[in-house]
């Protein structure tokens, strides 16, 4: 839980997350004696933030160090090398760089990913160790207690060495500050490993406390050619005794073994120092004569354009800055970002859920470019610049549903600046992207969600980039066919006849997603659809309307639910639309059931309505769908499920009760505290919209369904305006609505993007039964 930390940062007191304090049943009179001296009012949101929490049930976040929406993240790695670790990225599908049930630390990596479900980047290992010189990952790792974690800082303790470690980051590097014990002391840099499933790097000494380098990444989720490199710039604070490389040597047999000692082990390079490269190798810097509590410093910038950009952004980013003032700097920064949502009421355990959540919602998508506006161009070898921030780490079919709806709401300054981004990897590639990675395009999911985000953004007053250009991207990946179309190659039967059939491509269905990508071209096709009626194009919007209603097709009476359609246009034989559920892989059905999906067309739900036939067999359905447990609170498709209830007048109380229960159940102040993958804080941002009270229904509408707040009072400052969402509660039991007032009037369940930006000053009365 949480503790008191004492200024010794020279920052403001603030409170930091133990990994060992997470257990109530030892800590319970520790903590009531804490929490009693505190006034829970005065804290800054970043106090409020635990980074342990999604670090455990596949949430795959991490506590490591970040800015927002920073490129550079430096996260404690303890995914190899030990058989005290639960979770090996070695010996089973693992995509994160940490898990919290694990024990033995390996050092530091740099650049990682936070909520995804592939494993990728996280490398340029940095480890400190103590006595002799060890580069051996599997014996130089040591466990580890005192983990500390709060936004911008983490820290532990090495058991093996005594080593104190604690790190710190910039928007584009790192700053590391690593108290030893008396004697020798060694610092690593392992180029050789990571959470990348690419190999090969390259090293090069500048002086005696200075290399540089690049390693290369890539091959997310199966994408074998999208490979890329991150270039290094890393510096220490004290020059060693000795410093050189080392290269884990081939195995040789025969007479090759005969002309050298070091096969099959690693090799230090001594008086070597020109460059360096191969799959696994690393350098290292070594101090003899180390002081009890002496402190050295590592320094890193990094860049996806050149190892001259990365010293660039390390000077630029850390110039006259010690550790305690970089970290100062991420921690204002945090509070400003954080703080523009300000909460009032609920346990100080919400209000931890709550900016934690929006916390995580902070972090991707990331800057890529340099602090000179340099960057890699989409698909490229060509690097462009711009007066702007480039990001990268676009996971859309995921994100297209809340977070980009948070950003436009509360950051839209730096929405502007992503949706301009995505407009340039148009430029840069001739396609919008679906899933982007540090300009590679990995074509992770389905689908053609970057043109629900234009959409859904310049409906909702985005303006400040080039919208004709958007709009022809939009409709060049809407139209081309499907052989020269590598955003929905499978569009012609869609087009041709209003669905996708089963083994469209292959004959072996267990991969089959047709249903899936229909559905996702329907809501593709109805924000296209609307965003071309906001700039006159009536023709071509009510094309794309009736586009977005093919899902109909798939509609099977018997079950109820969608089901996949032959060639011939018959259904699936041998089908239940229970199969999924458990990710099984079930023909039709990407990573779920067909309950998962059947209600995921928010933007027609008149049409499923009377395809369900009338309000009563929808309401009955979808209510059964979290009655039987069908629903999945970890996966994009049902998300917006509980919110669906509030379209029909009278069911509104549906909504609210479903979503306390997700709340209650799935989102927690401990480290399982998301319930599956965050998905580049997908999962978080339905939890920050849905404990404030109220979510954006429909991706591409401008509108936004009212739920009961978790809090008294939220206050939202925009550049318009202010925001605030107040409860008049009468106990702790009142749950439910009875009645919601806009600016002193009489007021719906709906409500649009411009009433609330309008000063909206929302009331809601609550009550404790539903009707």
């Amino acid at each position: 839980m949480l503790y008191k930390k004492l200024n010794d940062i020279n920052l403001n007191s603030f409170y930091i997350i133990s990994k060992k304090q997470f257990d109530m049943r030892k800590i319970t009179l520790l903590l009531a004696s804490l929490l009693s001296a505190v006034v829970i009012n005065a804290q800054k949101p970043a106090e409020l933030v635990n980074p342990f929490i999604g670090t455990t049930n596949f949430g795959t976040t991490n506590p490591g160090a970040v800015t927002p929406n920073g490129m550079m993240s430096v996260v404690p790695f303890n995914v190899m090398g030990s058989d005290l670790n639960v979770f090996d990225k070695d010996s089973r599908w693992w995509s994160a760089p940490y898990e919290y049930n694990n024990k033995f630390f390996t050092g530091y990596a740099h650049v990682a990913l936070s909520g995804v479900g592939c494993p990728e980047a996280a490398s340029l290992l940095v480890m400190p160790t103590a006595g002799e010189l060890d580069v051996n990952y599997f014996t130089y790792g040591t466990e580890y207690t005192d983990e500390v974690a709060s936004p911008g800082y983490y820290s532990n303790m090495l058991t093996k060495y005594g080593i104190k470690t604690e790190v710190t980051a910039t928007t584009r590097s790192a700053c590391e500050r690593y108290t030893f014990p008396a004697g020798k002391g060694n610092i690593i840099l392992n180029l050789g490993q990571g959470l990348t499933n690419e190999s090969g790097a390259m090293v090069r000494r500048v002086s005696s406390t200075e290399i540089e380098g690049f390693k290369l990444m890539g091959t997310f989720c199966y994408t074998t050619q999208a490979v890329f490199p991150i270039y290094f710039a890393m510096r220490v604070s004290k020059a060693p005794a000795s410093e050189g490389a080392w290269k884990f040597q081939p195995l040789l047999t025969g007479v090759e073994a005969e002309w050298t000692p070091d096969d099959g082990t690693y090799k230090l390079y001594e008086n070597y120092y020109k460059e360096i490269a191969g799959d696994n190798i690393g350098y290292r810097f070594c101090y003899d004569d180390l002081a009890e509590g002496e402190q050295i410093t590592v320094q890193m910038g990094v860049s996806f354009v050149s190892v001259e950009n990365a010293w660039e952004n390390l000077e630029a980013e850390q110039k006259g800055l010690d550790f305690d003032g970089i970290l100062a700097q991420a921690v204002e920064r945090w509070n400003s970002d954080l703080g523009r949502i300000r909460v009032e009421g609920g346990t100080k355990e919400q209000q931890t859920i709550f900016y934690t959540a929006l916390y995580h919602a902070l972090i991707h998508p990331s800057t890529v470019s340099d602090v000179n506006g340099e960057y890699p161009k989409m698909e490229s070898a060509g690097i462009g610049k711009s007066d702007h921030t480039r990001y990268t780490i676009f996971s859309l079919w995921d994100t297209y549903r809340n977070l980009h709806q948070l950003l436009t709401l509360v950051y839209p300054e730096r929405q502007t600046d992503m949706l301009r981004t995505l407009v340039g990897m148009y430029e840069d590639w001739g396609w919008l992207p679906r899933w982007e990675l540090f300009g590679r395009e990995t074509y992770t999911m389905e689908g053609d969600p970057a043109a629900i985000v234009i959409a859904d953004s310049w409906i909702k007053g985005l303006r400040d980039f080039d919208i004709d250009k958007a709009y022809e991207a939009m409709i060049k990946s809407a139209t081309t066919e499907g052989a020269k179309n590598p955003i929905r190659s499978d569009i012609d039967p869609y087009i041709k006849d209003g669905y996708i059939p089963l083994w469209y491509f292959s004959n072996d269905l267990s991969g089959d997603n047709s249903v899936s990508h229909a559905l996702e071209y329907c809501s593709a096709d109805y924000a296209i659809a609307q965003l071309a009626d906001s700039l006159g194009d009536k023709a071509r919007a009510k094309e794309f309307v009736k586009r977005s209603q093919s899902y109909r097709r798939y509609f099977c009476k018997e079950h109820g639910t969608l089901r996949p359609l032959t060639k011939e246009g018959k259904f699936l034989g041998d089908f239940d639309p229970a199969t999924g559920k458990n990710f099984e892989n079930v023909p039709g059905f990407h990573e779920a059931s067909a309950w998962c999906y059947t209600f995921a067309v928010p933007h027609d739900l008149a049409g499923l309505t009377k395809l369900m036939g009338g309000k009563k067999g929808f309401i009955n359905s979808l209510q059964g769908v979290f009655d039987n447990d069908y629903y999945d609170p970890a996966n994009e498709p049902d998300i917006v499920y509980a919110y669906l209830f509030s379209r029909f007048k009278g069911e509104e109380w549906r909504t609210q009760k479903e979503v306390k229960r997700i709340l209650d159940n799935h989102y927690k102040n401990a480290p399982d505290g998301i319930p599956g993958n965050d998905d580049t804080g997908t999962m978080s941002a339905w939890a920050v919209f849905s404990m404030m009270g109220f979510y954006p229904d429909c991706p591409g509408e401008p509108y936004y369904t009212l739920t009961t707040p978790v809090f008294d009072k939220v206050s939202i400052t925009t550049p318009q305006g202010e925001i605030t969402i107040e409860c008049e509660r009468p106990d702790s039991e009142s749950h439910y609505i009875e009645s919601i007032s806009l600016n002193g009037k009489k007021s719906g369940y709906r409500l649009t993007h411009k009433q609330l930006l309008d000063n909206a000053n929302i009331t809601m009365k609550l009550k404790k039964e539903p009707k």
